[in-house]
């Protein structure tokens, strides 16, 4: 914005001086300023050195490499830049000094990492492996490039002066961190517990960084070095994260696009392409991407990765934050650079930055991600073959449900079960940087008495939750993380985890939870639309969990009802019904359900596109003949075992009949019922009740029992298999006053299978 009111937009016409006198200017440049302090103290929050210290030898190693292999890279560019300069010989010499080389190959080798991980988590890689390392390496990174900046830039601007200016400002951050950071660290944290801060005293923290800015200024440092330090020293948690939600619009919003507009009011870009060519800037602009690129895919050679992942975290290396610009006016204003050399570089720490996201988009982000060469699902999970559960949760409360189902599949007749315990987080504006230190160090407790975010707490507890679970249950493997994105675009985190794991089920907690009368109330009606996304696009089998007290269990003891209507859904749930009654404390019964008359007529409409793939090839007949093999097997292996399976039939004739013979099965009364979402049965009385559900996502017969005009006590899990186009969630008939599913744009995916 600041170049549209620069010399260089309107020339030497008489506008110019009326929209912006040099006394304005000045003003706005001062104030700017403020927000560049501001900036680098947020920057300093979101550094962590936990993250740093414990970073693995791959991430340091691609950092390190990713430092002084582009700033030798970088002389070597600046040199051949000055050589293709057109200009006076006199002039060029002026800039060709070692200041200048400092300055052009510094600027290089710097990463910013609160821009990478954003653009990770637009990307939804933040969670993959080639996210943990490009996340840990930027960290590493950006750390290193303000320690290089803190100690060699006075050299440039101080000369003599600058060895005294270094070990002042070395004293000074020895005595923040030894003497200052233990008092500072405690009175943040006990106000914190006690909720004492107001907008007053959040104030007086945030004019610290002023303060701090101000002793390194006169130390001969730049004042943002103390700005920098003054936000390590500040601990993390609850009181971070209030402290950015509550002064980042003042701060970022409004004062630091001021430092931005600033620098575009000295762009001369219209200048650079008349004297040196369009030609010229391009290739320079090229060139400028290589130096990081080289240098990670170097670096991740000797780890065995692939050239293409090395590429991938070289692009993302590329994305600059503040510091670059903060060092190019420096230069500016010390006139170290010029002006082709501020400019170019300028557009290039522009152009790199903006085109990162979609570059990677379109190179390395999988375009296919769900293709698999086997179906993932557990009914065709080999007896010898581990079962992966990827669970899903947002608090605690859904931990300790879920550790009933998942115990209940967890038994030593079958190899380990694996269990990634994947909290949902919402992400808001700051978040991200802030949260994203977990995907390092997803089990890593916090140090000392640090007041914690709630999403922290959960996933603290969470962690807790499993770990005591894991102490006793051997033949069970826990790993517990977070995925932090805003709750529209989450379901793609979740995509890529369970792709990344290779897992056969997502467990999902259900929108609505029992409250103390057994009535199930709305917890979050986002996490409903989360829940329906995850169905349409799943890259393995979901499985959603309606939990009624059933993790209050102490162990498993319980009474399992798995309901058989037809179709794969319901051969997956009894896949899932069938594994838990190899439990010793599991008691299954299944009754499966023949449909005859009015309730066995087709549904003509049943083999729609929207269906599935599988829908189109698999006609009713076939469909049944599936599923008469499959309930045999089970019949034939399974029950066999006296009193703890047990297998019976029900006819159904009329519409009427379901509900009748569902109330009669409650009065049995089991502890959980598993089902089938049925979303691929052709049956025309079930599409016709699908219409009117509240819950389509659980299903004819699962919102029935979710109902609390039904009156179950019971807890459910209804089970969709993989491999059939998932759920459709639009166009549905709603009841009078019902509020219409939400229609997120997103169609059925339909999953090649080989």
């Amino acid at each position: 914005m600041g170049f549209f009111i620069s010399p260089e937009f309107f020339g030497s016409s008489p506008l110019f001086e009326i929209l912006t006198p040099l006394k304005s200017i000045l003003t706005v440049e001062t104030i700017s300023y403020l927000g560049l302090i501001y900036a680098v103290f947020v920057a300093g929050l979101d550094m962590n050195f936990d993250t740093i210290l414990h970073a693995r030898k791959k991430a340091t190693s691609i950092a390190i490499a990713g430092i002084f292999i582009p700033m030798a890279l970088g002389a070597g560019i600046y040199s051949f830049a000055q050589s293709m300069y057109k200009a006076d010989e006199h002039y060029l010499k002026h800039f060709n000094t070692k200041r200048a080389y400092l300055f052009w190959t510094l600027i290089y080798s710097v990463t910013g990492f609160p821009m990478v991980s954003q653009i990770l988590a637009d990307l939804k890689l933040l969670y993959t492996g080639l996210g943990r390392v490009a996340i840990t390496t930027a960290t590493l990174t950006d750390f290193y490039n303000w320690v290089m900046f803190s100690l060699l830039i006075p050299f440039a601007i101080n000369s003599g002066t600058a060895i005294y200016s270094v070990i002042s400002t070395v004293v000074f951050a020895l005595l923040c961190f030894i003497v200052i950071r233990p008092y500072l660290g405690q009175i943040i944290v006990r106000k914190t517990n006690q909720n004492e801060w107001d907008n007053h005293q959040l104030f007086f923290v945030i004019m610290g960084a002023y303060a701090f800015a101000a002793i390194t200024d006169l130390l001969g440092t730049h004042p943002v070095v103390g700005a920098l330090l003054y936000g390590i020293m500040i601990p993390r948690g609850k009181f971070t994260h209030m402290l950015i939600r509550k002064s980042e619009d003042f701060g970022v919003v409004y004062l630091a696009p001021l430092f931005f507009g600033s620098c575009g009011i000295r762009l001369r870009l219209i200048y650079v392409l008349y004297k040196q060519g369009l030609g010229l800037l391009v290739i320079i602009l090229l060139l400028s991407c290589l130096p990081k690129i080289v240098s990670t895919v170097i670096a991740t050679r000797f780890f065995g990765m692939p050239v293409l992942d090395g590429v991938a975290i070289g692009l993302v290396m590329n994305t600059k934050g503040i510091l670059p610009v903060l060092m190019l006016n420096l230069a500016w204003d010390k006139e170290i650079l010029s002006v082709e050399s501020y400019t170019i570089m300028t557009i290039a720490i522009l152009v790199m930055t903006m085109m990162v996201p979609i570059v990677i988009n379109a190179i390395y982000k999988p375009r296919k991600l769900h293709k698999q060469n086997k179906l993932r699902t557990i009914q065709n999970l080999k007896a010898d073959s581990q079962l992966r559960v990827l669970a899903c949760m947002h608090n605690p409360r859904h931990a300790s449900g879920m550790i009933s189902i998942l115990d209940a599949c967890n038994t030593t007749k079958l190899p380990p079960l694996h269990v990634f315990a994947l909290q949902l987080v919402e992400l808001t504006g700051s978040s991200t940087s802030l949260l994203s230190v977990h995907i390092n160090q997803p089990n890593q407790q916090q140090t000392g008495a640090q007041a914690l975010t709630k999403a922290q707490e959960y996933l603290e507890s969470i962690t807790n939750i499993f770990e005591a679970y894991t102490q006793v249950n051997e033949n069970i493997r826990v790993e517990t993380f977070a995925a932090a994105s805003t709750y529209s675009t989450i379901h793609e985190d979740i995509y890529n985890v369970a792709q990344e794991k290779q897992t056969n089920l997502v467990l999902l907690p259900f929108h609505k939870q029992s409250n103390i009368e057994g009535i199930l109330e709305i917890a979050n009606t986002a996490f409903k639309d989360i829940n329906q996304n995850v169905m349409s696009d799943a890259p393995c089998s979901v499985g959603i969990f309606v939990d009624r007290c059933l993790g209050s269990l102490s162990k498993v003891d319980m009474r399992v009802l798995m309901l058989f209507i037809g179709g794969p859904d319901d051969r997956e749930a009894l896949a899932v019904a069938w594994r838990m009654s190899k439990h010793q404390g599991v008691r299954l019964s299944m009754v499966r359900i023949l449909m005859f008359g009015e309730a066995a007529e087709v549904d003509p409409l049943a083999h729609i596109e929207a269906r599935g793939l599988l829908s189109v090839v698999l006609d009713h007949e076939k469909q049944k003949e599936l599923d008469d093999e499959y309930v045999s097997s089970f019949r034939l292996k399974a029950v066999n075992n006296g009193d703890s399976i047990t297998y019976s039939e029900r006819e159904v004739h009329t519409r009427d009949d379901i509900p009748k013979f569902l109330h009669e099965l409650d009065q049995i009364g089991y502890d959980l019922y598993i089902l089938g979402q049925g979303s691929s049965r052709n049956s025309l009385i079930l599409s016709d009740l699908m219409k009117w559900t509240e819950c389509r996502e659980l299903g004819v017969i699962g919102d029935m029992f979710a109902s609390n005009n039904f009156g179950s006590s019971s807890s459910l899990l209804v089970v969709q298999q993989f491999g059939f186009g998932g759920m459709v969630f639009e166009n549905t008939t709603q009841h009078p006053g019902e509020v219409p599913a939400k229609d997120d744009g997103s169609a059925a995916f339909f999953v090649k299978v080989e």
